[in-house]
């Protein structure tokens, strides 16, 4: 077993066992180039290559992500192998947590990384909407939200550390919406998908069924007016039925301290 870094060449031998991950599908052949140029995507090669990992770097962090294995070489610890390499290649950079999503429905997954010491921190929900014309909303843009209670937001799928300078950026470009009723309010970050594109991704921090309604009537109707196909919604909160809202997946934000 030898782990290295991912060349162009592998594309082909990857995909041959990435194409029915899911019920759906994968995402792996749409995101491949984009990882291969980003960097630290690692390669398992038993002859030939029959699994993969990708790391991305932010601040004091790093994100683990898309982990696949041939089925015909599971149940040898690649995975976990392909984890703790991308650990240390963390640690090297001086990161100090280490970060995965997983399905809460995928028990083999979740007792893998519990094996390597990794706890649930958090449970999101992805919800799908679709765009529509709706202008039965009231929002404001906001100009100031604490980053020591708002510590993340989603940028194509990777929980991002957010900081002074990146709040100050979404600031200039109302990318930060607010609905406030009866002293409760709902936060929503917007961010264009980096890998699909016409995806509009949204981190909702949701106060109340009011003030939540307010936001997915505007997303809708911003949806429609930029020219969107797609509104992906991440959310810690079960959200109420919305007209043309719907769920999708439920997922554990897995923590490791690598210190």
């Amino acid at each position: 077993m030898m782990i290295r870094e991912a060349i162009t060449k592998d594309k082909l031998e990857i995909l041959k066992f990435c194409k029915n991950t899911f019920s759906w599908g994968d995402y792996i052949e749409h995101v491949w180039d984009f990882w291969v140029s980003e960097g630290s995507l690692l390669v398992c090669e038993i002859q030939s290559p029959v699994g993969i990992c990708h790391t991305f770097y932010s601040k004091d962090q790093i994100w683990i992500e898309g982990i696949r294995i041939n089925p015909n070489f599971r149940k040898q610890k690649i995975a976990s192998q392909l984890i703790k390499q991308s650990e240390f290649n963390g640690k090297k950079r001086h990161a100090l947590f280490s970060y995965m999503l997983i399905d809460t429905e995928n028990e083999i997954s979740l007792s893998m990384a519990t094996s390597l010491d990794y706890t649930i921190f958090q449970t999101w929900n992805f919800y799908a909407l679709e765009p529509k014309i709706n202008s039965n909303f009231s929002i404001d843009f906001e100009k100031s939200l604490n980053p020591h209670i708002y510590t993340h937001y989603v940028q194509s799928w990777r929980w991002i550390p957010l900081d002074n300078d990146i709040l100050s950026k979404f600031y200039k470009q109302n990318k930060i919406i607010k609905s406030k009723i009866d002293d409760k309010d709902s936060i929503a970050i917007l961010t264009d998908s980096e890998h699909f594109e016409k995806t509009l991704i949204v981190t909702l921090f949701s106060g109340s069924i009011n003030t939540t309604l307010q936001i997915i009537h505007f997303l809708q109707n911003y949806g429609t007016e930029n020219d969107y196909e797609r509104i992906q919604i991440l959310t810690k909160e079960q959200l109420t039925s919305f007209d043309l809202l719907e769920h999708k997946l439920s997922f554990h934000l897995m923590k490791k301290s690598l210190v």
